[in-house]
């Protein structure tokens, strides 16, 4: 079975501020930005062609998005002086080396490094 995540849906309240976060802060892309009735869907991503969207909406649940890199250290240090740190890098029971942070809204973004 092949599972992929395309899109993770992650409330705002503020689309300039999670606008601001997401593209300038962490680097991704814009890929779409929908308003209607007052409402606003923007679409980011990883820059380059395809892979898995977020698409940051103004109404759902908070569960929360799942980042991975190899060189977590190096992505702690630019994060910490410019998102709300919720847990410093460490190895987890489970064998994940990770750390967590809130975006503007008070989303968890949790950045797991790749081994």
């Amino acid at each position: 079975m092949d599972i992929r995540i395309r899109a993770s849906f992650l409330p705002h309240d503020d689309p300039e501020a999670a606008l601001a976060f997401y593209r300038d802060v962490l680097g991704f892309e814009v890929r779409g930005d929908v308003g209607r009735d007052g409402m606003r869907w923007i679409t980011v991503g990883p820059a380059g062609p395809g892979g898995t969207s977020v698409v940051l909406s103004p109404a759902g649940e908070d569960p929360g998005l799942l980042l991975a890199t190899p060189d977590l250290d190096s992505v702690f240090e630019r994060l910490q002086a410019r998102a709300e740190v919720i847990q410093e890098p460490i190895e987890q029971p489970y064998g994940i080396r990770d750390c967590a942070f809130l975006d503007p809204a008070g989303n968890v973004i949790r950045v797991q490094e790749l081994r």
